[in-house]
């Protein structure tokens, strides 16, 4: 998954404004410890980020 897809599912989602406090300020287990940008930061794939949120936050089939 590419970067811009990434972002693209994370507005769809969250909405623009949230999805961008979301990635940069919580926290997830799943991640490290780490917050999405965090991860993608630190060399994780988009995809297995991508995943991460949709199995904690609920994100609906349509966004998978």
């Amino acid at each position: 998954m590419r970067l811009t897809e990434f972002w693209r599912r994370m507005y769809a989602h969250f909405g623009e404004a949230y999805a961008e406090s979301f990635a940069t300020d919580h926290v997830m287990a799943e991640l490290g410890g780490r917050t999405v940008r965090q991860a993608l930061d630190a060399g994780w794939e988009a995809k297995d980020v991508w995943r991460v949120v949709c199995d904690t936050q609920g994100v609906s089939a349509l966004l998978r």
